[in-house]
């Protein structure tokens, strides 16, 4: 049922909490009334017969049908009055919980049930001893000093009421402790029926008792008419459970006969069944035909959708497959016998399995496991019933197999038979639906980098084979528990409960690591690399579709980040709406020149030359105002304008560059690099005729190419590194520090400086762990025979700790901000002075900072 509480784990050991104290008052109560009658043994022959009494009453318990409603009726209270009488306290607690263990144990109840059980009709007995004992002491029996009048009628009417009182609160207590607070409420809240029952028991009990004290020969009579309404009551229920049950079984055929030909059969069908039969599980199973792929759906009372899962052993599947025949297995039934360790290990009491025939092959079967209820079972009967379903089902079956594949083919990918995007969607606001404590529902999209390479060089034949297979691994590594499919053309998702965010991205972390490296696509072995992005319900959104938006979302910001895992934080999303705004206008600011090139001075520290400058695009969009440079250049990287945006700035660069040296004040420039950029074996090409047409020495160009954007290329990069190195360009790596392997890849580069990440550089002062980075990067970079440029450089202290360990050159707000050209040259004037040295002029601050 929707709702229902689960059992926690360990069940019995949160059982024991109730079970315990009641054991413990039954005791102490038996000990008291030992103490107060130690004679009670001489009773032994009325306790016989309660016992027996109790014995038989609670065998013959039947249920009775009343609407749509059953319920359980036994008349175990007229026993309880007549040992509430009759009996000495202590004979009257062993004669109920002797009576009671004997039954538990015949019905093969678990030790935690028969214990609580047993504890329960204990203290209920006990409670109900001292109501008596309270108006009639505990030396001897109730019957010994009242009569059986009026009087004595309040009195065991007022201990039956504390019984059912007791009972009711302990069945209620250990529901709590074990299902939760709710599972108790609703014992509670059914419990009228049951009150009703019992206050209709004593009543008759109570008539039972003044006919024995009128003459002990009326128990002939009563026994005998307590026969014969058993009798009655047992052929009226079993008459209208005949009826009822032919009754659910014509609207379940003339279900499934109008929802076989529109799909719905199974979710129609199985629900129907397990309700019919009263089952834990109600299974359709098809075994694979041909095109038609194997079929296995589930209807569980925990649960309101489907499941694809049975706890049935497929050992038992194949005798009905081989034999044709019903398979039932259980205490009601003998034979096939061979399956019951497997099924006792599955935890399933009884099952009914009945063959789904087209013509004279079993094309599947109708199962139902563990009739509901500690002592039901399956019958013959049920089996019966169960075949005149499955005939039906047969046949619906048969006529919906087309409906199914083409269901089946809306819902999967072809390429790679992963569920589609409309098959996750459905799947995650399943999962959405069901809330779990300590549990989230994660989604992971995982973006195939360089597929699109493939297809443009290879052909799409290739670039589906390396689709197929990053597929393939994927389902691999994904756990038993999560739904993989394909979304989108390089983009994959993966749906899973987790305990939390941290452990999401952790999880996505590990996979992404095990889905990188080679794979095989032809004759070529390619080395692919993922981005994954990350969203969780509830903290990410409420449905589906948000959910795999925000995962999109943050899958694009993991494509610049160099472990390629991004969880979705709502800047994202107001970055990507911005963004997305700005993507067309982007083009004409650069088509139409007006985009503006800022450059910020490179100071040696030594003796606090200006020696170059770095270019930085900045952009004033006329609606937004100024845009960050880190989303116009995103824009332009994922729209294809970077090559033309690089263009540019390096134009600007040398024009300006060219300038300053013609008017006696050279200086070099820097210009960010994108990794992607690299990857055009065409840009060193335009380097070196830009070079030549505004006629600037290679020397005087420095390219600062960010550490973690090589680092993820790096044997793609190098080839045009080399290139550019070859032509006499200076080259540095950009934001270092920040990189995954840093120290093992910098030998390998044809690098000329590093330029240590501002993030250090500004907490140096303050950070022993930045200082301490700071100064093994200067340390290791004079060591490889390198120049060190730190930017960030804005406080003195700051300067004063770089020079102190040897940093070359400094960057940052201390010796000023990016300023446009014409600043720059008023800050020049103002700040600089011409100064010879031996290699020519240069401009040296005019204060020392």
């Amino acid at each position: 049922m929707v709702g229902r509480s689960r059992p926690r784990q360990g069940a019995a050991d949160y059982a024991w909490l109730i079970t315990g104290p009641m054991g413990l008052f039954s005791l102490a109560c038996a000990a008291f009334f030992w103490v107060e009658d130690p004679h009670w043994y001489e009773d032994w022959l009325g306790g016989l017969l309660i016992l027996g009494l109790n014995i038989v009453t609670q065998r013959a318990a039947f249920n009775i049908v009343v609407r749509r409603s059953t319920f359980e009726f036994s008349v175990t209270e007229v026993p309880l009055v007549l040992g509430l009488y009759y009996l000495s306290p202590v004979m009257m607690i062993l004669a109920v919980t002797g009576g009671l263990l004997f039954t538990q144990v015949w019905s093969n109840f678990t030790p935690v049930k028969l214990w609580f059980n047993v504890a329960k009709a204990a203290a209920s007995v006990c409670a109900s001893l001292l109501v008596i004992v309270a108006f009639g002491g505990a030396h001897d029996a109730f019957a010994a000093t009242h009569d059986a009048g009026p009087g004595t009628w309040g009195v065991l009417c007022a201990a039956i009421a504390v019984n059912q009182m007791v009972s009711l609160m302990g069945l209620a207590g250990v529901m709590s402790v074990v299902n939760g607070l709710r599972a108790g409420q609703d014992v509670i809240r059914a419990s009228w029926s049951g009150l009703a029952i019992a206050a209709t028991n004593a009543a008759a009990g109570l008539l039972f008792l003044v006919a024995l004290e009128a003459s002990p020969w009326s128990a002939l009579l009563l026994v005998i008419l307590v026969a014969a309404l058993i009798l009655v009551f047992r052929s009226y229920a079993d008459f209208f459970r005949q009826h009822r049950t032919l009754a659910d079984v014509y609207e379940l055929t003339q279900a499934v006969q109008q929802e076989s030909s529109d799909n719905a059969l199974p979710d129609v069908l199985l629900g129907r069944v397990r309700a019919l039969m009263r089952a834990e599980y109600a299974t359709l199973w098809l075994a694979p035909q041909g095109r038609y792929p194997e079929v296995l759906l589930s209807a569980q009372v925990d649960n309101k959708g489907l499941l694809d899962v049975s706890p049935v052993p497929a050992e038992v599947r194949e005798l009905v497959l081989k034999e044709h025949r019903p398979v039932a297995v259980g205490p009601r039934f003998g034979g096939t016998g061979q399956f019951a360790a497997q099924l006792r290990a599955a935890r399933v009491k009884d099952v009914v399995l009945i063959p789904l025939r087209s013509g004279q092959a079993t094309v599947g079967t109708l199962e139902v496991v563990n009739r509901l209820g500690d002592n039901r079972f399956f019958r013959d009967g049920d089996v019966q019933v169960l075949e005149t379903v499955a005939a039906h089902v047969a046949v619906a079956v048969e006529n919906s197999r087309l409906v199914d594949r083409l269901r089946y083919d809306a819902y999967h990918d072809r390429l790679t038979a992963l569920p589609n995007r409309r098959r996750m969607i459905d799947a995650l606001a399943e999962s959405v639906q069901v809330r779990v404590e300590d549990e989230v529902v994660a989604v992971l999209l995982f973006d195939v980098d360089g597929q699109r390479n493939v297809n443009e060089s290879m052909g799409h034949a290739a670039g589906d084979k390396l689709l197929a297979e990053v597929a393939e691994r994927l389902r691999g590594i994904a756990g038993p528990g999560a739904l993989v499919g394909r979304v989108g053309g390089d983009e994959f998702m993966v749906t899973l409960r987790t305990e939390g965010i941290e452990a999401t991205v952790e999880l996505a972390t590990q996979m992404r690591e095990r889905l990188r490296g080679p794979m095989a696509v032809g004759s070529l072995t390619l080395d692919v690399d993922t981005a994954v992005g990350v969203s969780v319900h509830p903290d990410h959104g409420s449905d589906p579709e948000t959910l795999l938006q925000r995962a999109e979302l943050a899958a694009n910001a993991a494509k610049v980040l160099p472990y390629g895992v991004q969880p979705f934080h709502p800047a994202l999303e107001s970055r990507a709406v911005r963004r997305l705004g700005i993507a067309a206008d982007l083009r004409c600011a650069i088509d139409n020149d007006q985009l503006e090139v800022y450059f910020q001075p490179k100071v040696t520290l030594a003796d606090r030359h200006v020696l170059g400058l770095e270019c930085l695009a900045r952009w004033v969009h006329p609606a937004h105002g100024e845009v960050a440079p880190e989303d116009f250049v995103a824009v332009a990287e994922h729209t294809g304008q970077l090559a033309r945006l690089t263009e540019v700035v390096l134009t600007a660069g040398l024009r300006h560059c060219r300038a300053w040296a013609d008017a006696g004040r050279p200086l070099s420039i820097a210009v960010n690099l994108s990794a992607r950029t690299l990857l055009d074996s065409r840009f060193p090409d335009l380097v070196q005729e830009l070079l030549e047409q505004h006629r600037v020495e290679p020397c005087q160009v420095t390219f600062e190419i960010s550490e973690p954007g090589m680092l993820n290329d790096i044997e793609r990069v190098l080839p045009t590194l080399y290139r550019l190195r070859d032509l006499g360009v200076r080259l540095s790596v950009d934001d270092f520090g920040t990189g995954a392997s840093s120290l093992g890849y910098l030998r390998q580069w044809p690098v000329h400086e590093v330029k240590i990440d501002d993030t250090f550089v500004q907490g140096m002062a303050t950070d022993s762990g930045d200082l301490a980075i700071v100064r093994a990067i200067v340390s290791l970079a004079r060591e490889f025979g390198l120049t060190v440029v730190a930017e960030g450089v804005e406080s003195e202290l700051t300067l004063e700790l770089l020079e102190e360990m040897g940093c070359e050159i400094g960057q940052g707000y201390l010796f000023s901000r990016p300023l446009p050209v014409e600043r720059l040259e008023a800050w020049l004037s103002a700040q600089t002075e011409p100064e010879s040295t031996p290699t020519g002029e240069v401009r040296r601050l005019r204060a020392v900072i």
